[in-house]
């Protein structure tokens, strides 16, 4: 704890020197660490290098920054087609200089664990990476801060830019709630600290009972991410105790192991009209709080509540009441001394043509899957976010707009090249253009060999614009794995 605050000052000079116009030489040690529990990491170990690889976009600011070093540390290297993707993004007189600014570490393990458990069990690379960031100003940006990850920046003496692990539990879905209580965010009618099947029953029928015509609760378990510890109950007319206690107890295994640690089960809002807004936050080592940007997020999966793509911005019709939701969470956070990139995930919901109730779910005290899209956004169409409007405006006072995804899926495209996609972007004359600052940004290339999946980021002058965008992007990988696989399944966009 006292590391983290001691090194506050330090990372301070180092974000005032990664601004546009500095000439302060520092480096910027890109950890995209998936440091999570685990029942994620069973289902998500296999795909850490593709989650890994969605920070890439980081380097999208290297033309912004010219006394900027990136060291991106990662357990599977891009490989020279995958850098030279993102040097292409960048204006042309721009591409060599950065590319001499580009660092990859790569800690070549194949097992399921973060690369920052890779990296200490690793000295030789630890000494290699204080050699390369020497004599200059140097922070970590990590994806998420565990014990884990504070080890590493002892180990490397540098500070970082993220909630101290002692702080993790501000983040847990039962401390959210109460803490958007505390700054005026409203949240759906619920039950906190809920550590038992028979807990969740009580509270679900307590829930019902308090509001009948309530369509049924989302149970949550606290210390979990992506909307993977998320699982629904809707009500029947003539549900008993026992049947709701036969579908709770029909959750997975590594779910109901996790129910001990703790549990939210809240009201599953609904309506004819219902929507998943997220609030980007920076808190600065100061205590300034910044709101970045709004989201409308897509969800699917079994569950209907795990994280697919994002779509910025979010509805007008309740943007601003988000960008002021997020502030005043932001503000009680950095009082209790958050610190770095979060999100707040809010449901709205209306009937008709009635106003938009909005609501408060959860706190991520870390990087989220809106996180690189923003990146993209932030670095290839510069400018500043308008809370009051929540719009995009680029320094030459147009506004730009962007519909992503981390779940592109084809199994025609499993085990194919980056250079077959980014041919076929390129093809359908869909890349983006630095001139007009539209077009395709694709990442996660190496979910290519995982399970044929990809990301992307979607540029365009309004929010029709981007889905326009995106749309023929999915068509033209769509017609090119059918034209060049010997199996072609339908393009199947999660999003």
């Amino acid at each position: 704890m006292g590391g983290f605050v001691n090194s506050r000052s330090r990372l301070a000079r180092a974000l005032s020197a990664n601004q546009p116009g500095s000439s302060t030489p520092h480096t910027m040690v890109v950890v995209p660490s998936y440091s999570v529990g685990d029942s994620l990491l069973a289902h998500y170990g296999h795909r850490i290098p593709a989650l890994e690889h969605r920070f890439l976009t980081s380097l999208l600011m290297l033309p912004r920054v010219a006394a900027l070093r990136i060291l991106f540390v990662t357990s599977l290297h891009p490989g020279p087609e995958v850098l030279d993707y993102y040097l292409s993004l960048m204006p042309p007189e721009h591409r060599h200089d950065a590319a001499a600014r580009i660092d990859i570490l790569e800690v070549p393990d194949p097992s399921p664990r973060s690369v920052t458990a890779k990296l200490l069990d690793r000295p030789d690379l630890i000494a290699h990476a204080r050699e390369m960031t020497r004599g200059r100003v140097a922070y970590i940006e990590p994806w998420n801060v565990t014990k884990i990850e504070t080890r590493l920046a002892r180990r490397l003496g540098m500070p970082m830019n993220g909630t101290a692990p002692h702080l993790w539990p501000l983040g847990f879905k039962s401390s959210g709630r109460r803490i958007m209580r505390s700054a005026g965010v409203p949240v759906p009618l619920g039950h906190e600290d809920v550590k038992s099947v028979d807990g969740i029953v009580a509270a679900a029928l307590a829930i019902r009972e308090q509001r009948p015509e309530a369509a049924g609760v989302v149970v949550k378990t606290d210390n979990s991410g992506t909307g993977d510890g998320n699982r629904t109950i809707r009500f029947g007319p003539t549900d008993t105790t026992e049947d709701l206690r036969a579908v709770v107890e029909s959750f997975e295994p590594w779910f109901l192991a996790d129910v001990p640690l703790g549990v939210v089960v809240e009201e599953l809002v609904v309506g004819t009209e219902v929507t998943s807004p997220s609030v980007q936050i920076d808190i600065a080592p100061g205590g300034h709080v910044e709101v970045l940007s709004t989201h409308e997020q897509t969800l699917g999966g079994d569950s209907g509540q795990v994280y697919l793509g994002c779509e910025f911005p979010a509805d007008p019709g309740y943007g601003y009441k988000l960008a002021a939701y997020g502030q005043a969470v932001g503000r009680v956070l950095a009082d209790r001394g958050a610190l770095g990139r979060l999100c707040v995930d809010f449901v709205a919901a209306r009937s008709g043509a009635g106003r938009w109730r909005v609501y408060g779910l959860e706190i991520n005290l870390r990087k989220s899957g809106t996180t690189h899209p923003y990146s993209v956004l932030r670095h290839l169409a510069p400018g500043r976010y308008d809370a009051r409007t929540g719009r995009w405006i680029t320094e030459d006072g147009e506004e730009r707009c962007y519909r992503a995804t981390d779940n592109l899926v084809d199994p025609a495209w499993h085990g194919r090249p980056a250079e077959e996609v980014i041919h076929a972007i390129r093809a359908a004359g869909l890349d983006f253009d630095p001139q007009t600052r539209t077009g395709v940004v694709l990442h996660m290339f190496c979910g290519l060999s995982i399970d044929g999946r990809l990301g992307l980021t979607a540029l365009g002058t309004s929010p029709a614009h981007a889905a326009e965008i995106y749309d023929a992007a999915a068509l033209a990988l769509s017609v090119r794995a059918v034209s060049t696989g010997t199996t072609a399944a339908e393009a199947a966009s999660s999003t």
